[in-house]
């Protein structure tokens, strides 16, 4: 039979097919449009059953929709519930992509360190970040440039920065509680306050200040700030899966990131016209080294979006843990006795001011409390990469085929038991060996941004690993250790009447806790005046 022949055969029977269809009482094509697509998923599911070649799948009932539902409501439980089935390696249907998991250390070593060519967190994470961001810069440009963007900006997380830092986020603690509704502390000895809004604001007051410079900082004093929230509301899950839906939210997102993108230009402008350009901040780091490897510099607009991502990349996360800790210490009073004691040893009973090297070299109990809390509580349940080419997982028949996602949880290891003895209970003294967060002994690796450890098969991992590492690991530990040392030093505080530790809130792209995320703070000393 010629291929013109069947083709028309097949023309036949399709037509034959509709008519067939078309004959049939409304109510009948009714059901077969909606089962239609109900017995070709669960029918795919058992043949992708039957591959060797794959990691198990979880089943679902429901057509692109998949695990959804049961994944991102309760992620670790999900986790947990198919590592008895399954083991460390299996994949689910997530909104119409398919996500193959792999959990623990082993996993770390997969994915973290998985070559450039065979998996891409550009891909994963670009119709996210871009529109909140901006163009061309974080994971809106080649790999490559976003190392020498890592790189321009470590100039402003050094050592000689970090010291300069400090009395500047001291500076806005201290004007944060005098000033801020929440606390206004010249005037009441107690308020109920959620963490969720205090450390926010503290967060974002600290970091522009001491990242961005006086002249950024001061215009959070305006309704500028609530361009923030606006930009702030494109991280969310349905940004994620649908990065542009003619929605209110996503307008204002839009215009929150052109306004405060041009803003930033016209400071950039005014320091180049008037050749005022030092080192007082990031923005000054960045006009002075910004130029990519093969010559090419960014642009003022790649800049202005670079500080935006800069800002908000870690505004999160740090806001996040800080009010995690506080919620924590809320029923740890003994946590709090042992912080404040060591605080005012450090500080001989608060003569001496917090430096650089007293927070770092110090402080060993508000260090280990920080990394406890992010044990506890990693900012990021789930890290993505996408496929860029079929992928053999080391010592298994699996593959991951190009276009999958692999799809690994720091966060799920760090309460694993054995790992972490004990793992759901908060305990700052199990770091005090500091042994469980120790890398493993491997090759030292520069992907650009200066070197790092490349061996991530630790299962402590908050800040990732890789050519992804977040390289603001020790600015992270600088602003909420300041946060919490001056909170130690000026408050005690508990849970109001009726309020206990809240469980983390899974639906938004961080991991916040769920309101009512409250405590009922008390000045230590009612007479102190700031």
């Amino acid at each position: 039979m010629s291929d013109t022949s069947l083709v028309g055969t097949l023309i036949e029977y399709v037509q034959v097919a509709i008519g067939a269809f078309l004959a049939l009482p409304l109510a009948q094509r009714a059901s077969i449009v909606i089962l239609a697509p109900f017995v070709y998923h669960i029918t795919w599911q058992l043949l992708y059953s039957l591959r060797k070649d794959r990691a198990p799948l979880v089943f679902s009932w429901i057509p692109w929709v998949g695990s959804a539902v049961d994944y991102g409501s309760r992620p670790y439980e999900f986790f947990g519930e198919n590592k008895k089935k399954y083991g460390d390696i299996y994949s689910f249907l997530l909104l119409g992509r398919i996500m193959t998991v792999y959990l623990g250390p082993k996993g770390h070593e997969f994915i973290f360190n998985a070559k450039l060519a065979d998996v891409s967190a550009e891909a994963a994470y670009a119709h996210l970040t871009t529109p909140v961001f901006g163009k061309g810069v974080i994971y809106d440009c080649p790999n490559h440039r976003l190392m020498d963007q890592k790189k321009f900006v470590k100039g402003a997380l050094t050592k000689d920065a970090f010291v300069k830092y400090i009395p500047l986020m001291i500076e806005e603690m201290e004007q944060y509680f005098r000033t801020s509704p929440f606390f206004d502390i010249n005037k009441k000895k107690s308020n109920t306050v959620n963490v969720l809004a205090t450390q926010s604001e503290m967060t974002i007051f600290t970091a522009s200040r001491s990242l961005l410079g006086k002249e950024l900082r001061d215009m959070l004093n305006t309704d500028f700030a609530y361009l923030f929230g606006d930009l702030d509301k494109g991280f969310t899950p349905i940004n994620f899966v649908f990065p542009n839906l003619p929605l209110e939210h996503y307008r204002k997102r839009d215009n929150a990131q052109r306004v405060i993108s041009s803003t930033y230009l016209k400071l950039i402008k005014k320091r180049r016209d008037n050749n005022d350009i030092q080192d007082r901040d990031l923005i000054d780091t960045l006009l002075k080294n910004s130029t990519y490897k093969d010559g090419v510099k960014m642009t003022d607009q790649e800049i202005a979006n670079l500080l935006i991502g800069v800002l908000m990349g870690g505004q999160h996360t740090s806001a996040a843990t800080s009010a995690w800790i506080l919620l924590h210490l809320a029923e740890r009073p003994d946590v709090q006795k042992e912080l404040y004691d060591e605080q005012m040893r450090v500080l001989d009973g608060g003569k001496k001011e917090l430096t650089y090297e007293l927070l770092n070299d110090h402080m060993p109990l508000l260090n280990q409390t920080i990394k406890e809390v992010l044990r506890l509580h990693h900012p990021l349940h789930s890290i993505l990469r996408k496929v860029m080419r079929d992928m053999q997982v080391p010592n298994s028949s699996y593959v991951v085929p190009k276009d999958y996602y692999v799809l690994v949880s720091p966060g799920f290891t760090h309460l694993e038991d054995a790992f972490f003895p004990n793992a759901k209970e908060m305990n700052i003294h199990r770091w005090d060996n500091d042994s469980n967060s120790s890398y493993s002994v491997g090759d030292e690796v520069d992907y650009g941004f200066g070197v790092v450890t490349k061996g991530v098969s630790s299962p402590y991992l908050p800040f990732g690993g890789g050519r992804h590492r977040c390289i603001g690991e020790h600015y992270a530990y600088l602003q909420i250790g300041v946060i919490m040392s001056v909170f130690v030093r000026t408050f005690t505080w508990k849970f109001p009447e009726g309020i206990t530790l809240p469980k983390p809130d899974f639906q938004s792209m961080v991991t916040l806790p769920l309101n009512p995320a409250e405590i009922t703070w008390e000045k230590r000393n009612p007479d102190q005046v700031i």
